[in-house]
């Protein structure tokens, strides 16, 4: 089956800045940096858009902002919910803040303790579930049942992935000659968004996806043509999910590549970042770094556009320590 075979979200480019407009109030433009070292070292010319620092510190206070801002007013009055133990959960909690909306919020009771604090911070009403993805998603269900609040899924959902559109958006307009973009995948969201946005801008653009090889299930799903489950076993904890429908449909059409890398490259480009660069990264976004690194002739002599997607780090668990 070819990649047109298949229906899929794909939303034109007006449609995608349209989506970028709507949330440019609620969530910060992030600088784009550069790095002598870096371009010397892998031969390439590298962009880096820096979603650690973002509002919440990371990207996901960009789709959790559209998902939110595009709710009916009716709808909104009952709420949000959704479960997580990591960004998004930090993100929802203040897009509901925006609208003076309540945020209800499942997380495992072994959730960071960071994390449990950023969703307090941001308003959010947490109920506490045992760490499994069944007691989560029943949880879930007992709240929505309860408030009537609508669910918003950290990654496979249209608003979402237009939300996180925004990003590329942004970079292009900053760096418009870019040969390629790349951003690391977990459940898709952002890959979605940076894909559509990316073939939208520049059909000739590249676009890759980076995954661990410990949690390489978009690589593997692409080559089968269906959703394989994660089985993760990865420091990366934000690329620890598997895809979903909508995100599969669009990163397979819209998608150039995934590629992989092993556990001690991650490590390695995260602290990299940090020495060189002096700027705070966790380990997902140092996936794409390192696949530029393992992977130089596809990079070599080309304008490169990195997403980094966050810097919430556990400073007394470095994976270097």
């Amino acid at each position: 089956m070819s990649k047109g075979d298949i229906s899929v979200f794909a939303p034109e480019r007006d449609v995608l800045k349209a989506a970028s407009r709507r949330i440019q109030s609620s969530i910060r433009r992030t600088p784009v940096q550069t790095s002598s070292w870096f371009n010397a070292r892998y031969g390439t010319e590298l962009f880096f858009k820096c979603e650690n620092f973002q509002v919440t510190g990371s990207f996901k206070a960009r789709g959790a902002a559209h998902a939110v801002l595009s709710l009916s007013d009716s709808a909104a009055r009952k709420g949000v919910a959704t479960h997580s133990s990591g960004n998004h959960a930090a993100a929802l909690a203040r897009a509901a803040g925006l609208r003076n909306i309540p945020a209800y919020i499942v997380m495992p009771e072994n959730a960071p303790k960071v994390k449990i604090e950023a969703v307090k911070t941001y308003g959010g009403i947490i109920r506490f579930c045992e760490p499994t993805l069944e007691a989560r998603e029943t949880g879930l269900q007992q709240l929505v049942e309860e408030t009537s609040a609508t669910f918003i899924p950290p990654f496979n959902h249209t608003d979402i992935i237009l939300g996180q559109a925004s990003a590329a958006l942004e970079l292009l307009e900053d760096v418009p000659d870019l040969d390629v973009i790349i951003a690391p995948v977990g459940g898709g969201g952002l890959l979605s968004g940076t894909a559509l946005a990316a073939k939208r801008i520049n059909p000739g653009i590249t676009v890759y996806g980076a995954e661990p090889e410990q949690a390489n299930d978009a690589f593997l799903s692409l080559r089968a043509g269906h959703i394989i489950p994660a089985q993760p076993d990865t420091i990366a904890d934000g690329l620890r999910t598997s895809l979903g429908d909508i995100t599969f449909g669009v990163i397979r059409r819209f998608c150039d590549e995934i590629l992989t890398v092993p556990e001690d490259a991650i490590i390695t480009s995260m602290r990299d970042v940090w020495e060189r660069m002096k700027i705070i990264i966790e380990p997902s976004c140092s996936v794409p770094v390192a696949a530029i690194g393992l992977y130089p002739d596809l990079f070599a002599g080309k304008k490169t556009g990195v997403i980094l997607t966050g810097g919430n780090v556990d400073l007394d668990k470095l994976p270097w320590m």
